[in-house]
């Protein structure tokens, strides 16, 4: 992984949230590029229930203050930073009073998906994008992690295809077994139509669960690596239907030379 540039963008990420399959794989897959010599970037949401003052966030101004148009409104994008010392990695956090301010992740108290998940997500991913625009930098892969992040391939093929930062990147995305029940909000087709992506390229998503939610965003990946044991069958199969890279599943203990190969046989070919 010597030299090489990757970007990761993630739903969840340890020490900052609860260890659970997405935030655990989230965490060691850069540790692993990091520690053998690749360049990494995370990026996750700020989430209300991340503690700023324990881990040491703090606002970067010189990439904050820009707005960003979700479904006809401006939503204005905030970036924090933080650091994991014992590793040395640096993450962005996107955050956005209006989207994250509240004291939970995904889901309400009593247990039921927030009506503007759906918009989150779209902001996560424009977010993303739009802040290593300005960082300048120009990742080799884009690795992602949770469905929270799995519009971002679907952004970066169609809303941002013309933006030559990304020109040459190869896009990787994580399947995880550890999903949502239940659906998105009906309209979530149209508000990314609203940003001219055609609605009959994602019209999987005419049902948001998690899913199609997840069809889409391997639909515009270059690989697919399985990070579960078990996922959806509906899911499994779908991919199986793809003529791309996939990488099966491989346990934690033996997954940072089947990632590493995998990045540099099948991905970076």
């Amino acid at each position: 992984m010597n030299g090489k540039k990757i970007l990761f963008v993630s739903s969840e990420l340890v020490p900052y949230l609860p260890e659970n399959e997405v935030s655990l794989m989230s965490y060691e897959t850069p540790r692993m590029v990091n520690s053998n010599g690749g360049q990494i970037r995370i990026f996750m949401p700020r989430y209300g229930n991340i503690n700023e003052r324990r881990h040491q966030l703090h606002e970067v101004i010189r990439l904050s203050g820009m707005n960003l148009v979700i479904n006809d409104m401006d939503m204005p994008l905030i970036i924090k930073v933080a650091s994991i010392p014992k590793e040395r990695i640096q993450v962005y956090f996107i955050d956005n009073e209006e989207y994250f301010k509240r004291k939970a992740t995904f889901t309400d108290t009593e247990g039921n998906l927030f009506e503007d998940n759906d918009q989150r997500a779209i902001f996560f991913a424009k977010g993303v994008v739009e802040t290593v625009k300005k960082l300048n930098w120009s990742p080799d892969i884009i690795h992602v992690h949770g469905w929270m992040a799995s519009l971002l391939p679907l952004y970066l093929k169609k809303y941002y295809a013309d933006e030559p930062l990304f020109g040459d990147s190869k896009i990787v995305t994580s399947v995880y077994g550890q999903g949502f029940e239940g659906e998105l909000d009906k309209d979530m087709i149209h508000k990314i139509a609203f940003d001219g992506v055609p609605e009959e390229s994602i019209s999987a998503l005419e049902t948001p669960n998690y899913n199609n939610l997840l069809k889409v965003a391997v639909d515009y990946s270059d690989a697919i690596i399985l990070a579960a044991e078990e996922i959806p069958e509906e899911l499994e199969n779908y991919i199986s239907s793809l003529e791309k890279p996939v990488l099966s599943y491989v346990p934690l203990q033996g997954f940072e030379e089947a990632y590493a190969k995998f990045y540099n046989t099948e991905v970076l070919e």
